[in-house]
C-alpha cells in the first residue's frame, strides 16, 4: 500500500501533467532485481528502462550499475542510468553534446546509431571517443610485457593510438557528410579516468555506450569498468547491449 501510494503521488507531479501515466507495484518478494526489470520491459513492450542511482555513491552506487548491466544482459531494450542530485531531485537535462565511447569493434558500434538518432532529434553535436593505453597503465600480461619489452611497447601504443585516430576520425566523417556536428579525440592512459576526463573536457551531457554485460569480458570494457563510470560519472548515461553478445540466459 505504502508503495502504491508513493507511485500515485509521483504520477501526479505537474511534470506528467500532459502525459498518460499507468503505475504498477510488484508485490511478489524476488531475489533476482535485475530479471524483474527486464520481465517487466517486456511486459509493457517498454522501449526504454530508467534507472537512477539516486545520488548513491560507494558500493550502493556500484550495485546499482552492476545491476543496470544484469538487467541488460537479460534483454535488449536499452537502460538510460540517471544521477539524482544530492536533494534526490532529477537533475536539469539540455542535451546539446553526446559523448560516444568506443574500443575500435564492430560490437560496440551499436552505440553509434543510436546516438546518431539522439542528436539528430536533439539537434546536439556528437563526440567519438577511444582511450589507448600508456606503457605505465598496461595490466596483466600486457603490463609485464611492457616491462621486458618497453621500447616496443611504446611502439605498438603509438601505432594503436594513430588506428584509433583513424578509427574515430572515419566514424565522425561519414557521420559530419549525413549532416551532424562530429568530433572525435583518442585520450591515453587508463580508461576509467580517460574517459571521465574526455567526458567533461568535451562538455558532454549524456553518455551513449555498448557495453558486454559480463564482467570477465576482456577488451576495453573489461572487468567493471562500465559500472565505475557509472557510478563516478555525475551525467546520464545510455546503455545499449553490444552486438554480437551471446551471454547464456
Amino acid at each position: 500500500a505504502q508503495a502504491h501510494a508513493y507511485l500515485a503521488s509521483v504520477a501526479q507531479r505537474p511534470l506528467f501533467r500532459d502525459h498518460p501515466v499507468e503505475i504498477h507495484v510488484h508485490n511478489a518478494r524476488t531475489e533476482n532485481v535485475a530479471d524483474s526489470i527486464m520481465a517487466h520491459a517486456d511486459e509493457l513492450a517498454a522501449d526504454l528502462v530508467v534507472l537512477s542511482t539516486h545520488g548513491q555513491g560507494g558500493l550502493k552506487g556500484f550495485f546499482l550499475g552492476s545491476i543496470a548491466l544484469r538487467a541488460l544482459g537479460r534483454g535488449r531494450t536499452p537502460i538510460l542510468m540517471v544521477s539524482a542530485t544530492t536533494a534526490g531531485e532529477a537533475p536539469p537535462f539540455v542535451c546539446r553534446r553526446i559523448l560516444v565511447p568506443l574500443d575500435g569493434s564492430a560490437t560496440h558500434e551499436t552505440a553509434v546509431p543510436v546516438a546518431e538518432r539522439l542528436a539528430r532529434g536533439w539537434k546536439a553535436a556528437l563526440h567519438l571517443a577511444m582511450v589507448v593505453p600508456t606503457a605505465g597503465t598496461l595490466s596483466g600480461h600486457k603490463g609485464a610485457a611492457g616491462i621486458l619489452m618497453p621500447l616496443a611497447t611504446r611502439a605498438m601504443l603509438e601505432i594503436a593510438e594513430q588506428d584509433a585516430a583513424a578509427y574515430v576520425g572515419g566514424l565522425g566523417n561519414t557521420l559530419t557528410a549525413g549532416g551532424l556536428d562530429v568530433t572525435s579525440s583518442v585520450g591515453r592512459g587508463e580508461p576509467l579516468t580517460a574517459l571521465l576526463e574526455t567526458a567533461r573536457a568535451v562538455g558532454a551531457d549524456l553518455v551513449v555506450m555498448a557495453t558486454h554485460t559480463r564482467g570477465a569480458m576482456q577488451g576495453f570494457w573489461a572487468g567493471s569498468l562500465t559500472p565505475k563510470l557509472m557510478q563516478r560519472l555525475d551525467r546520464p548515461i545510455l546503455l545499449v547491449r553490444a552486438e554480437g553478445h551471446d551471454e547464456a540466459r
